[in-house]
């Protein structure tokens, strides 16, 4: 039997974290120099948000605010969703369809071990890239699908999870899960 592969197996151990009280401009600067697109503000190791550049742009750039007079706790997603080092590749996959997100602090013992990316989930597995893109390849070619009895396979439309049997909710393709919830 061939051992599943678990976040441990592929996450960043050394994730790029920052005090709640920084400013945004402090965290901007530490992403640069580590170039990464996010940071997880961490309070005794464990951690309580995380900033992202998207959360930047829209929440300081967008609206014209100073970087250096902003701390980090007022911008960052809180409470972070995160993960066990000791899940499977696929959950957090599901986890950051279902939440929208593209990045896992990983949390053992209540502190901050790692980080996992989709980046990091995608290089490990250049297979699900070519499950990508042949659901690219679907989603483009579903306005002549026969929808009513039968399943597509694809991109839910809900989670974002990827399914061999997507159905037609309300002109909405989901997953079965997704569907159950919609009924």
């Amino acid at each position: 039997m061939e051992a599943e592969i678990r976040i441990r197996d592929i996450m960043n151990t050394n994730p790029v974290m920052i005090n709640r009280k920084a400013s945004v401009l402090d965290a901007v600067k530490e992403m640069k120099s580590e170039k990464v697109g996010s940071i997880v503000i961490v309070e005794n190791g464990k951690p309580i948000g995380v900033l992202t550049e998207s959360d930047i742009l829209r929440k300081i750039v967008a609206e014209g605010k100073d970087a250096s007079e902003i701390a980090v706790e007022k911008v960052m997603s809180s409470p972070p969703i995160t993960i066990s080092p000791d899940e499977k590749i696929e959950n957090a996959v599901k986890l950051m369809g279902k939440n929208r997100i593209r990045r896992l602090p990983v949390v053992e013992g209540g502190k901050l071990v790692g980080m996992v990316t989709e980046r990091d989930i995608l290089q490990f597995s250049p297979l699900l890239l070519n499950i990508l893109e042949e659901w690219a390849r679907i989603t483009k070619e579903r306005v002549s699908y026969e929808r009513e009895g039968k399943f597509m396979s694809g991109k839910c439309e809900e989670c974002g999870m990827l399914s061999q049997r997507l159905r037609d909710v309300n002109g909405r393709l989901l997953c079965e899960s997704c569907a159950e919830t919609m009924r």
